[in-house]
């Protein structure tokens, strides 16, 4: 018996993702959108800097599923269920790791770093984190394709222009608390998660290189 084949117009790329859906990166949207279906759990799930310093830690992780809204959660699961996806089928362990340290690392930058920031809710920090490793990633790979560079540029130019704004850039989102801003400085909590993952896979891989040649005899 042969297996069915895809129609010859579907990228074979995209067949390959179709046909390894990533667990890690559905069962992040399926929790975002259970919360989003209760919203009487958002209070008790934010990021709040208040509940955090009393002790609920839960709130480093939920904060980033809770949303200020139905549209704010399509685009950021929209968004998740698109990069995930791919992330997690080429770079499965970085994802897999990433879903679980990034939320946790994003949270303590802001509790450190951004007194200010009181409360914090979605995954739009975590999306630009895989994003930015996948790109990355890609460019490391192919020096001659502009593709990736081109993604890692237009990142830079979105935090520049949420900061110049004031925590307004990318206002296509209608938030349903008017006191809600872009939280630039998750975004850039993000990038930094990337850039230690980097850098370690660099120091890894270069430990394992040297491991493999062994000593020289003279």
């Amino acid at each position: 018996m042969t297996q069915p084949t895809a129609p010859a117009f579907i990228p074979p790329e995209i067949v390959r993702l179709l046909r390894h859906p990533p667990a890690a990166t559905l069962l992040c949207a399926l929790a975002s959108l259970i919360i989003q279906l209760f919203p009487e759990w958002r209070a008790g799930l934010l990021y709040d800097r208040a509940g955090i310093a009393d002790g609920e830690f839960w709130r480093i992780w939920t904060g980033h599923l809770v949303h200020f809204g139905w549209p704010h959660f399509v685009v950021d699961a929209g968004l998740l269920l698109i990069v995930g996806w791919f992330s997690e089928n080429r770079h499965a362990w970085f994802t897999r790791i990433a879903l679980v340290l990034m939320p946790a690392f994003i949270s303590a930058c802001m509790f450190w770093l951004e007194p200010g920031m009181t409360r914090y809710g979605g995954l739009s920090a975590l999306n630009l984190g895989l994003l930015v490793y996948v790109a990355a990633e890609g460019w490391r790979h192919d020096r001659t394709e502009w593709f990736w560079p081109a993604v890692i540029v237009i990142y830079v130019a979105e935090l520049a222009y949420e900061y110049y704004r004031g925590g307004q850039g990318g206002g296509a989102i209608r938030f349903d608390d008017p006191g809600i801003r872009v939280a630039t400085g998750a975004h850039l909590a993000a990038a930094g998660y990337v850039v230690l993952a980097l850098g370690a896979g660099l120091l890894i891989t270069r430990a394992g290189s040297n491991k493999d040649q062994g000593p020289s005899n003279k």
